[in-house]
């Protein structure tokens, strides 16, 4: 990576930065009542949002139940693509998920998206399965991946407050 970024977990307050992304990302972006749903009121819900120089340029989320984390989205924006943010928030986000439990981690990704697979096929996980038709904006199918280990993954530590 070029410049260093900040992690941090999502808020309500980042989701202006969070919406721009996701409409410049998806064919049918989230709501922000989607988002703030996730964020108030989904107990297994886990999001976090990568800063630099103070600003939003991508966004993960996953929700993590027992052992298994379900990735629910990975965003980067358009104009920083390609310089590894986003491997640097995916491992990030299964850091704390293993911090959370998850010993395993799956998602959906649409077959058109070749430079997603690609980033996951790299970070270990495989395909397990189709959902045929899963995307029903674009009825593109769902390819299922799954990583089924994240001892690999260094758990995420809550940073120590300053005194």
């Amino acid at each position: 990576m070029e410049d260093s970024i900040v992690i941090d977990s999502m808020t309500l307050d980042d989701l202006d930065g969070v919406l721009a992304i996701e409409r410049k990302s998806f064919p049918t972006p989230w709501s922000r009542f989607a988002f703030q749903t996730e964020l108030t009121r989904n107990q297994y819900a886990l999001y976090v949002v990568a800063r630099l120089e103070g600003r939003i340029m991508a966004y993960a989320g996953t929700w993590v139940v027992l052992d298994e984390a379900h990735i629910t989205n990975v965003a980067v924006d358009p104009d920083y693509r390609g310089r590894g943010y986003g491997r640097a928030l995916l491992r990030a986000l299964l850091s704390r998920a293993r911090s959370k439990g998850a010993t395993r981690a799956t998602l959906e990704v649409r077959n058109g998206n070749k430079s997603a697979q690609q980033l996951y096929i790299s970070e270990g996980f495989t395909f397990q399965g189709i959902r045929r038709g899963y995307y029903t904006d674009t009825n593109e199918d769902g390819l299922i991946m799954w990583k089924d280990d994240l001892s690999d993954i260094e758990p995420w530590a809550e940073p120590e407050k300053a005194r």
